[in-house]
């Protein structure tokens, strides 16, 4: 198994790597020579369980918190294990990221590529080839109903949906010619956030917590700020999949409580609360000494250490209260539009998150009254009222990141799962279009005011630098200093990654 060499992940606070290390100089001083025999890739037998070391070495988990406040204070000389770029795959431009999740599909020709061909063959039959769609309801060719203009020193075009987006023109690379190898939500959906369109895949904010840890002791790496609408395909799009459990992801709501059955029991007193806690960790070790390796058993061990930490540290980050009045207007917080509100709060939090140390943070959509951006029919109004939502808090988002001198090393990705069809479903809607899709990313190391590929002159298929899902991917990890072929979790035989066999790095738009 290969992973990024420093190892950020940590078991019960104290870092992999160093338990490794201590576990093969304990190897070499207390086996036989004859014991000692290799496995492949240098590899050893080991003479004992990992159980049976922990409980040999330092007197157990007590040894193990002593070694991880020596650590902490590098009295060790061990380099730091929670952050620096120390056994990356190469030097990283971004420590973050901010998925902006567009579920539904928004339509390319109506946000951020442009077709004036479209106007000319507007209500007449589609001139183009056509291939079959998701519901077969075939109508005629539909023009954009929204006017596009050129935005910032880069002359960037992006739709009037967008108005305050339109202002950070010059922070966005929009590539034109993302594609997806499915027209239906829930693959799709699979697709985008795990590379497989199938369930059972970790999803991305699992495999870069794999790889690179959290930054924070007191929050998860990776949390998903739900507005209000699961996906289709559900939880299992942020899923661990063959991961160990505990790179899932956390589920975090903008409205309060923050994370359900977070708040702290109420105890007649502090050393009561303390025995329970010892007497449930107790009970939790006895219970792994007759079941030896579980997965599930260590993972919700660690969620319960990380739970009571995180009730002290969620709602120090979800008091937004604490933000200025010109923060709150920046982003919208108290919009009229619910919508809007809702979006700029999982937009504030997000930013909260991301300075207390998160490593990836994935935002979806709040209702709005329609299908997401899912509109088969009566595209103008369902397109305007989702594009309303996250149009302020989203360019506030950038602004703030960019004022604090925190874009630079954020990747900011706004995607949804594929396109729209640039020709009628019925009169008035557009059905689901995989062959060609607009997604942009901002900071993180990326080139703003830049476009990347074409599509055709309908803007329905990529014809210019086709672009993958992988080769998305595979930028995210780059950026963070992951070589996504290296990163690799040994399941079923064989050595997984987050791009499979698949993706490229895209160059072009990098820094």
């Amino acid at each position: 198994m290969d992973r990024v060499s420093s190892c950020y992940a940590e078991y019960q606070g104290i870092p992999i790597r160093a338990m490794r290390q201590e576990l093969n100089r304990w190897k070499l001083q207390h086996m036989p020579p004859t014991d000692r025999s290799d496995f492949p890739c240098g590899r050893q037998r080991p003479l004992c369980s990992r159980r049976q070391w922990l409980a040999h070495w330092g007197c157990g988990f007590g040894g193990l918190g002593l070694l991880g406040l020596m650590l902490n204070d590098e009295r060790l000389g061990a380099a730091p294990t929670k952050r620096g770029l120390d056994g990356l795959h190469h030097p990283a431009t971004a420590k973050r990221v901010i998925f902006l999740y567009m579920d539904g599909g928004p339509s390319q020709v109506d946000t951020f590529d442009p077709k004036p061909e479209l106007a000319k063959y507007d209500g007449q039959p589609f001139p183009a080839k056509m291939e079959p769609t998701q519901f077969d309801n075939v109508g005629q060719t539909l023009k954009c109903p929204w006017k596009f203009a050129q935005h910032g020193q880069s002359g960037l075009w992006i739709s009037e949906l967008f108005p305050n987006i339109a202002r950070q023109a010059d922070k966005l690379c929009v590539i034109r010619s993302m594609t997806s190898q499915f027209s239906e939500h829930t693959s799709a959906n699979y697709f985008l956030h795990t590379g497989l369109g199938m369930v059972g895949r970790p999803s991305m904010g699992a495999w870069l917590t794999y790889g690179l840890g959290t930054e924070s002791e007191n929050l998860p790496g990776y949390v998903v700020i739900n507005g209000g609408l699961t996906p289709p395909g559900g939880l299992e799009n942020f899923g661990c999949g063959f991961l160990p459990a505990t790179y899932q992801a956390s589920l975090f709501s903008p409205a309060e409580p923050v994370v359900a059955n977070l708040s702290t029991p109420i105890e007649p007193s502090t050393q009561r609360s303390q025995a329970k806690r010892s007497l449930l960790e107790q009970l939790d070790q006895q219970y792994l000494s007759v079941t030896g390796n579980a997965d599930a058993i260590e993972s919700a061990i660690q969620n319960y250490h990380l739970a009571y930490a995180m009730q002290t540290a969620v709602p120090d980050a979800a008091h937004l209260a604490s933000e200025s009045a010109e923060t709150h207007k920046l982003y919208g917080i108290e919009h009229s539009n619910a919508g809007t509100a809702t979006f700029a709060r999982e937009c504030l939090l997000a930013r909260r998150l991301l300075e207390r140390g998160v490593r990836f943070i994935e935002l979806t959509c709040p209702s709005v009254g329609h299908d997401r951006w899912d509109q088969h029919k009566n595209l103008k109004n369902g397109h305007q009222d989702n594009a309303q939502a996250v149009d302020q808090p989203i360019a506030a988002l950038l602004e703030d990141l960019h004022r604090r001198g925190m874009l630079t090393d954020t990747l900011v990705i706004w995607a949804g799962e594929f396109g729209r069809t640039p020709f009628a479903q019925g009169d008035n809607g557009r059905d689901h279009n995989p062959f060609a899709f607009s997604v942009w990313m901002a900071g993180g190391g990326v080139k703003g005011g830049t476009v990347y590929g074409a599509t055709d002159e309908f803007g329905y298929r990529a014809i210019e630098n086709v672009t993958e899902m992988y080769d998305m991917h595979a930028t995210i990890l780059h950026v963070l200093g992951i070589d996504h072929e290296r990163l690799t979790f040994r399941f079923g035989g064989r050595d997984h990654r987050l791009t499979d066999v698949h993706g490229k790095v895209l160059l072009p738009i990098l820094t």
